[in-house]
């Protein structure tokens, strides 16, 4: 009985399903790097980021479908809402220290990660596949490359070796 019910429930929502797990599942593999380089967001923060603006979409999507035709329902608000609440969270882990802000790197891949997590909530999976190819190869060149221009920087700067991170 209960395999039955189980079979028939992961038929009936194998679309939901696949739509969720592939937005963790990229959310996880952008915030396994920013784990390996020691950000504070990891792969949890990430993947519930995109999980999370998935299911939002998802549930946008099936509203849609329920009240079609109801006179002043619009369910692009809800996508909407998902870059403002992705904003507040970037916002908050923005921090000044001196002259210095920390975090930018962080709110700006949560940012991204909240839509490719959106993408993949619509199924449009070619999209989040690529944008998160193009999240990680900004994340681990643009280190590669900003490690000799800091280096040349705080030289001129008489920093005497000391590097800045820009996240």
């Amino acid at each position: 009985m209960y395999n039955l019910f189980m079979e028939q429930f992961f038929a009936q929502n194998s679309e939901v399903i696949l739509k969720l797990m592939m937005a963790m599942i990229l959310g996880m593999i952008i915030g396994a790097e920013r784990l390996f380089v020691h950000k504070e967001a990891g792969m949890k923060t990430h993947a519930l980021v995109s999980l999370g603006a998935a299911l939002f979409v998802v549930f946008s999507e099936a509203m849609t479908e329920k009240y079609v035709g109801v006179p002043g329902f619009n369910p692009g608000i809800i996508s909407a809402q998902i870059i403002v609440g992705i904003g507040f969270l970037g916002a908050g882990s923005i921090i000044l220290r001196g002259s210095h802000l920390r975090g930018l790197t962080t709110a700006s891949g949560l940012w991204v990660t909240a839509g490719i997590g959106m993408a993949a909530g619509f199924g449009l999976f070619s999209l989040a596949v690529i944008a998160t190819g193009l999240v990680l190869s900004i994340f681990i060149a643009m280190s590669i490359i900003e490690k000799p221009i800091r280096r040349i920087s705080n030289d001129n700067l008489g920093n005497s070796g000391e590097t800045e991170r820009e996240d």
